[in-house]
């Protein structure tokens, strides 16, 4: 017998039994809907990744640090041996740690590091306030962080542009500070003067004894901060990919920052030390040469880290809550293999007579089997498209206010289906479906077809 005639011949019996077709389909696509609404939400939270990497990491740097801590490594449940050369305390875990901090002679050094271009030091300057001089709102004062801006990145502006390099002053600024400076549109921003202000360290020298009160008193005659005016050449405008903490950051060049950074901390334990920089590798596009520096950096004591390993060390959360869901719409999937077995033995009991009809005219074992294999394999195939089909039109629905809710850019959704995924889910549940339906296709293989005439 022909495959396509068994393949036919099952469609029809399943027909004759809509009823019990339909609901144990309906068994499967409760789980088969569980499983796409997940590769769907993931395959979202993955390109959402890949947008926060690719907008804001350049795949030919390194990230170049000492101390593994900063990376999420290292053990901080341990008490730290002191070491006056780390810098300042600081809290991680519920523990005082000390935090291992590059010096201008660790950036020589991994300058020196055979294929590695250019080394550029990451600062995020936390300023003490920044304000618009003369402007709508001048007496106002914001708290603030500029952070050292990265080449790489290619910001979407409202209004002005990205100078190359951005120095000398020039600033970029995010659109949640229009209103508060006092600015009534991102064009009005460009050009105009905002200040940036760092506190200078406590300086002991300041403090005068004061015969009346018989105390200490700081000398209010000493500027306690230091005020520079920057210009803004442009207004960023707020994108879903920054990264986390970062929205309200504005950016400054590295020459600026490392200049406010030496005001902030000269004459303190964290004087010309950072945290971490970025090494930028010739021909870093290629993942042999790109590894190989890497590997150097280790070997010299440094912690190094590719844009790679930052991508899976941003997954991991992801692909855990990924497979806690896809365990639950498995289980679904399997508890329903249990109403395929069942259904198909109870078609093999009702139809004993016509089993042994099919084998008195010379239906061979193999396609009595398969018969049945078939028509469980229609029933995965019913249940996979039918769940499927549920969570695509669902999450079609539902995209763009999850997509507001998580205040995505224009163009971007959560759920992203892939109808290769879908076709290969489909594909795996029939195999499942067959699986389950080859004890009752054995069953009815072996029925002896005089006895199954007699049946009534």
């Amino acid at each position: 017998m022909y495959i396509t005639d068994i393949i036919r011949r099952s469609g029809r019996s399943l027909r004759q039994a809509k009823a019990r077709t339909i609901l144990t389909a309906l068994a499967i696509a409760v789980g088969t809907f569980a499983l796409t609404l997940t590769l769907a939400a993931s395959n979202g939270a993955q390109a959402f990744v890949d947008n926060i990497i690719a907008d804001n990491f350049d795949p030919t740097e390194l990230l170049v640090a000492k101390d593994e801590t900063l990376f999420g490594g290292g053990d901080v449940s341990k008490p730290q041996e002191y070491d006056e050369s780390f810098g300042d305390f600081a809290s991680s875990a519920g523990a005082a740690v000390q935090i291992k901090r590059l010096t201008s002679k660790d950036v020589n050094k991994i300058k020196q590091v055979p294929g590695i271009e250019s080394v550029r030091i990451e600062l995020d300057i936390n300023l003490e306030f920044v304000t618009r001089p003369g402007g709508k709102n001048d007496s106002k004062k914001y708290v603030a962080t500029a952070q050292a801006f990265n080449p790489s990145k290619n910001p979407d502006l409202l209004a002005g542009s990205v100078p190359k390099p951005l120095n000398n002053r020039q600033v970029l600024i995010p659109e949640g500070f229009l209103e508060p400076l006092g600015f009534a549109s991102a064009e009005q921003a460009i050009n105009q003067p905002i200040t940036l202000a760092v506190r200078k360290p406590f300086d002991p020298d300041s403090l005068k004894f004061n015969p009346k009160t018989m105390e200490l008193e700081e000398d209010k005659s000493i500027e306690k901060n230091k005020k520079e005016n920057f210009t803004v050449v442009g207004v960023m405008k707020k994108a879903s990919t920054a990264q986390p903490g970062t929205e309200l950051y504005m950016f400054i060049g590295s020459a600026d920052a490392l200049r406010l950074n030496d005001i902030a901390t000269k004459d303190t334990d964290n004087y010309r030390k950072y945290l971490s920089a970025s090494a930028r590798v010739s021909d870093g596009n290629d993942p042999a040469k790109l590894k190989t520096v890497q590997d150097e950096l280790v070997n010299r004591g440094f912690v190094a880290l590719s844009v790679k390993d930052t991508q899976e060390f941003l997954t991991q959360i992801i692909d855990v809550l990924r497979y806690i869901v896809a365990g639950f719409g498995a289980i679904a999937v399997i508890a329903s293999l249990f109403g395929i077995i069942n259904t198909m033995y109870i078609s093999v009991l009702q139809r004993t007579r016509e089993i042994g009809l099919m084998k008195a005219l010379g239906m061979h074992k193999r396609d009595i089997g398969r018969l049945f294999r078939f028509e469980a394999a229609w029933i995965g195939f019913l249940g996979g498209v039918m769940g499927s089909a549920g969570a695509y039109g669902l999450g079609t629905l539902l995209n763009p206010t999850i997509s507001k809710a998580l205040q995505l850019e224009e163009g971007e959704v959560f759920l992203i289906f892939r109808l290769p995924e879908i076709a290969i889910l489909v594909g795996l549940l029939m195999l499942v479906a067959i699986i389950a339906g080859l004890l009752p296709s054995r069953k009815a293989a072996k029925l002896d077809p005089i006895e199954a005439l007699r049946t009534e």
